[in-house]
């Protein structure tokens, strides 16, 4: 008999319980969007979340780069265990191919044991290696790095982006191709050009209407013959303004977008494919202040959804790389990002944190623009139409079929 009147009791409470997560959780998701919406229009009054992973970071690396790291991208292995971190230093000009070594990275063995130098096509120069990408091919379609400048040449720009084509003889490596850009770019110092640069797909552009500046109009890949299948942004260090490029064939270059600059100097770009979402980063000069990018679909322009500052438990370092893991390494709701260190401060190059593994922000994400959860106080709060609270856990909630880039 008393088992029957607690048995309504429990319902009763559980009910409670459930409706003041309902609540709470609708609140915090209104929270997050006018957070989202403070920051995506107060670029100059240094307005930031915390940073969306956990705030410890751990070092990832401490070969001895001589200083100088600039660039990072990552190469999954297509499965849950890490591929290859590529990383590009600018003076000497090299590109290491670091590996994994237990819960750490370490320099490929062979001819990768020292990095490789890095020439412009005709095989001269130092090539200012500031930044590096790969397009959805991996290195096997080549590795993409932004220079500013010949570091033979240290007081002329050469804005520039080159095609190398890793392989395992040794000496240098020589660009198989290059985009010169210096002419179409603004007039800046030979030391603050082109500092970053990331591969966006044309899948995911066309797929939220990204506008092309030269007609006005949708995007259209078909314009742009012999481009490849993607665009690639590239960030002058000079103001943080963002280009986006079509690549065509023997080095002719076409601006489809002009972007706002998200941050005061833009340092490192980063597209995580698997979220659609760009990142940039500033370094020490800017606090180790990070922003999100979207395509916003009733625009069609890349938009700032979200500015974070670094994690809590990282110094105010000299980062100029940055590098998020594929999906596919996802660990309870997070994935690793990878920092590079151009001062090698205690003689760190490599860093190592995390973000979670869903979209940030309140724009461009899910369905009718909203994202599917918000990290919010230490938990992930599931959107309103979701109705689920989970705390203390990072276990985001996949995007369904057809809601933001997969």
């Amino acid at each position: 008999m008393m088992h029957d009147v607690i048995a309504p009791l429990r319902l009763r409470r559980t009910r409670v319980v459930l409706a003041v997560a309902a609540v709470a959780a609708v609140a915090a998701v209104a929270g997050m969007a006018a957070v989202g919406a403070r920051t995506a229009s107060a670029a100059d009054e240094g307005a930031a979340a915390p940073w969306p992973g956990r705030g410890e970071v751990a070092t990832a690396s401490s070969f001895d780069t001589g200083g100088n790291l600039s660039g990072l991208v990552e190469e999954g292995s297509g499965g849950p265990t890490p591929g290859v971190l590529w990383a590009v230093r600018n003076a000497p000009s090299t590109l290491f191919r670091l590996v994994p070594d237990g819960g750490s990275w370490r320099p490929d063995a062979g001819t990768w044991a020292d990095g490789r130098s890095l020439r412009f096509p005709d095989g001269t120069g130092q090539v200012d290696a500031e930044g590096v990408t790969l397009t959805a091919a991996g290195s096997a379609g080549g590795l993409y790095v932004a220079s500013e400048r010949d570091g033979d040449e240290q007081d002329e720009s050469r804005l520039s982006v080159l095609r190398f084509e890793p392989d395992d003889r040794r000496g240098a490596l020589v660009a198989a191709e290059e985009w010169d850009l210096t002419a179409d770019l603004p007039d800046v110092d030979p030391n603050l050009g082109l500092e970053s640069i990331a591969w966006v797909p044309d899948a995911y552009l066309v797929a939220n209407g990204f506008v092309d500046e030269r007609t006005g109009g949708r995007y259209d890949p078909a314009a742009y013959a012999g481009h490849g299948d993607g665009l690639f942004v590239v960030g002058l260090e000079d103001d943080g303004t963002l280009f986006a490029y079509a690549l065509g064939r023997e080095g002719r270059a076409t601006r489809v977008a002009t972007i706002a600059a998200p941050l005061p100097q833009v340092m490192e770009l980063a597209f995580d494919r698997d979220v659609g979402q760009l990142w940039a980063v500033c370094d020490d000069g800017c606090g180790g202040r990070h922003a999100v990018l979207r395509v916003d679909p009733a625009t069609g322009r890349f938009t700032v959804v979200g500015r974070f500052d670094r994690p809590s438990g990282m110094a105010n370092l000299a980062n100029e790389g940055f590098a998020v893991a594929p999906s596919s390494e996802c660990v309870d709701g997070s994935k690793p990002v990878h920092w590079a260190d151009d001062g090698e401060d205690a003689g760190v190059a490599v860093r190592r944190g995390d973000v979670p593994c869903g979209p940030l922000g309140v724009a461009g994400g899910g369905a009718g623009g909203r994202t599917a959860w918000a990290w919010i106080g230490g938990a992930v709060v599931l959107s309103a139409a979701a109705g689920v609270v989970v705390r203390g856990r990072r276990r985001a909630k996949r995007p369904k079929s057809g809601q933001g880039y997969g």
